[in-house]
């Protein structure tokens, strides 16, 4: 076995004891999973289910802990996710990203952000998404807050009649401690949401679409046909909105008003214009400092990721269980480093197989894992590495890697069995 098998194989043993497979993407829903970690600023963090006279309930709560103090998150609700731990959201203290959902039949979460200084603070609070990721989506050292805004479709005309369109696409960031709309610096992002969607329409259900009302309240569906031309007058009329939110939340206005003027009834153009504009004024916009006026430069961003797939065995092996190694050299340069640890790995088995049939043997991943603990990219030579378990990955979430207490971007080696 060579030295970077074995090094993975210690990155395994050092993991397995840190987390398990989990259902879903949140890290405690009716009272199961947990997460426990403590930051370098000496406050941890303890998520799994709540208690009553020292019994588990079928719900989770979440608290922050330092010294001899304590403070409570949330409790008694139906989900709990850490969602990101120890990074730096831009706001001047490392932080911890929580999302709460109260209630399983809510329609949206609610991410809490908590300065990991002590004492913990609750900074911000961001609610109307249906969930929340933090992300260094350009590997350049800033981190955004990806979200959908869930919050504008409510009251929006689609509502009325029992429908229940895509919530558009919304991505955030702080700024010297304000908070805002960057989506104008991911056009790059929406147009490739824009051409899938456009790519998906279909021309004479288009024009149909726009020779109807646009409204498309219900009607009596007086035979199949009926029912089937309904169904593709409200997909075409949902694709055609999809375009114009992703023009409209990425800072281009002028491109979604003609986008609409060219696929919706003329008759009804001012009316669902108004509407759109009505429904992005209620959305998480409300929430936000003020909206980034930079645009998509095309240009390479400058990204920095520490590969530590060079460390010895030894040293990997100490730091994957938390320890620094400070004299360890790697390409001529002194590091200090803590390498990344799981808060949520989950892969659910495709469908035909159960665990039983799934191999026990180990996969060997290579992993870019950004500052703020989102896979970046995955890769394997391994052919039980399939698109069910690379899809998966997208959904993993990890403690960053640290250097001199910093969070940053590495790349590592990693190993998982199928079935965890």
């Amino acid at each position: 076995m060579s030295a970077r098998q074995i090094a993975a194989l210690l990155a395994f043993w050092a993991f397995a004891g840190a987390c398990y497979a989990q259902s879903g993407a949140v890290v405690c829903r009716d009272g199961i999973g947990n997460f426990a970690a403590i930051s370098p600023t000496g406050v941890s963090v303890q998520v799994g289910a709540a208690r009553s006279e020292g019994f588990a309930r079928r719900q989770c709560e979440g608290t922050l802990l330092w010294e001899k103090s304590k403070a409570l998150i949330a409790t008694g609700v139906a989900e709990m996710d850490v969602d990101a731990f120890g990074i730096d959201l831009g706001v001047g203290s490392p932080v911890a990203t929580f999302q709460v959902k109260k209630a399983e039949a809510a329609c949206c979460m609610t991410l809490e952000i908590y300065s990991l200084r002590k004492p913990p603070k609750l900074l911000r609070t961001i609610t109307g998404g249906t969930f929340f990721s933090t992300a260094d989506t350009d590997l350049d050292g800033q981190i955004e807050i990806w979200t959908n805004d869930n919050a504008s479709l409510e009251g929006f005309e689609s509502r009325e009649f029992g429908g229940s369109y895509s919530a558009p696409t919304v991505v955030l960031r702080f700024v010297q401690g304000r908070l805002l709309d960057v989506g104008s610096e991911f056009q790059g992002y929406f147009n490739g949401e824009i051409a899938r969607v456009r790519s998906g329409l279909d021309s004479e259900e288009l024009r149909e679409f726009k020779s109807s009302s646009g409204r498309l309240p219900p009607t009596a569906h007086f035979s199949p046909e009926d029912l089937r031309r309904s169904e593709k007058l409200e997909r075409t009329k949902e694709k055609v909105l999809q375009i114009v939110w992703a023009y409209l939340y990425s800072g281009r206005e002028q491109e979604a008003w003609k986008s609409l003027a060219e696929m919706w009834p003329p008759e009804d153009f001012d009316r669902i214009r108004e509407a759109i504009i009505s429904a992005r004024d209620r959305g998480i916009r409300t929430q936000v400092d003020g909206v980034s006026e930079k645009a998509s430069s095309g240009a390479e961003k400058d990204t920095q990721v520490f590969d530590a797939r060079t460390l010895r065995v030894v040293e990997a092996a100490m730091m994957l269980s938390g320890q620094r190694v400070q004299s360890e050299r790697i390409e001529g340069r002194r590091t200090d480093i803590v390498l990344p640890t799981p808060i949520l790995i989950g892969h659910k088995p495709v469908e035909g197989q159960t665990e039983d049939t799934l191999p026990d043997s180990g996969l060997m991943l290579d992993l870019v894992i950004d500052a703020a603990g989102k896979i970046r990219s995955a890769a394997s030579t391994n052919p039980l590495f399939d698109s069910s378990l690379k899809d998966a990955t997208t959904s993993w979430k990890f403690v960053p890697a640290f250097r001199a207490e910093r969070p940053i971007a590495t790349e590592i080696y990693f190993i998982i069995s199928p079935k965890r």
